[in-house]
């Protein structure tokens, strides 16, 4: 069994025993399960506390698409709440061995870190895609049930571009967790850094082509009217260099310090 193995299933053997392989997905599963659920029942909620009063609510948009209901899932749950749980998950990934000494061990033995700081991005990856993919097929079988059913393909296509944005993600906060040695102080800039990116992908095309936060606008864009939109190639393969580039920051600054 290769380095790489190892040191991923340590990683898998340290979220289970702090149940991260439980609760993340549960709780994604909420969100997923909140987004259709609440705009299903808007208008009774409305109704219930006096809200219309004075308001005139078009019939046509009292009951909203499905693909509509979707892509709010991804851009109003997992796009804003979603991307807090996710830092505050992931934002001790290397700190915590740091700190109490474990990172300058590892690098004592015969391990290369290449394959450490793989095995730290890989297991959170695919954990982050485990959860939204739970939360994800909530939300869409919910939606389809209440509302429209979203073509598979198109649901897909969807998912696939949105766990790009996700390995820059935790990309980005295993690079702040290597920088800093403050988990409060690593979680506070990677969801500003994260937000802010989120809320400027939209503003000009240039800047969304070449935002990584892009690539989720567009995994809406695909729910929302089937299309990617404008210079999608760009925009997957700028967030792609970024992460690379990330990566290899990471492999420098574990390399100069010397843990």
């Amino acid at each position: 069994m290769n380095n790489f193995a190892v040191l991923s299933k340590k990683e898998f053997d340290q979220m289970i025993r702090e149940l991260k392989i439980i609760w993340l997905p549960v709780v994604f599963m909420l969100l997923g399960l909140m987004q259709p659920i609440s705009m299903y029942y808007l208008p009774v909620i409305l109704e219930k506390l006096g809200g219309v009063e004075g308001i005139l609510i078009d019939p046509t948009m009292a009951r909203p698409d499905g693909s509509e209901v979707l892509a709010s899932t991804l851009g109003s749950q997992f796009d804003q709440l979603g991307i807090i749980i996710l830092v505050v998950a992931a934002m001790s990934v290397i700190q915590a061995e740091k700190v109490n000494g474990m990172l300058a061990f590892i690098l004592t033995r015969p391990v290369s870190i290449s394959s450490y700081i793989g095995s730290k991005i890989m297991t959170h990856y695919f954990l982050a895609i485990f959860s939204i993919a739970i939360g994800y097929a909530v939300s869409y079988g919910y939606t389809a049930y209440l509302f429209t059913s979203v073509p598979i393909p198109q649901a897909i296509l969807a998912f696939v571009l949105y766990c790009i944005w996700l390995l820059f993600l935790i990309t980005l906060v295993t690079m702040l967790s290597t920088f800093f040695n403050s988990p409060a102080f690593i979680a506070l800039v990677g969801i500003v850094v994260l937000l802010l990116c989120r809320m400027t992908a939209g503003l000009h095309p240039l800047i969304g082509a070449l935002n990584p936060a892009g690539v989720s606008l567009r995994a809406t864009s695909v729910l929302a009217t089937g299309s990617m939109g404008d210079w999608w190639e760009v925009n997957i393969i700028a967030t792609l260099l970024i992460i690379l580039g990330m990566a290899l920051i990471i492999h420098y600054w574990i390399a100069k310090k010397k843990f």
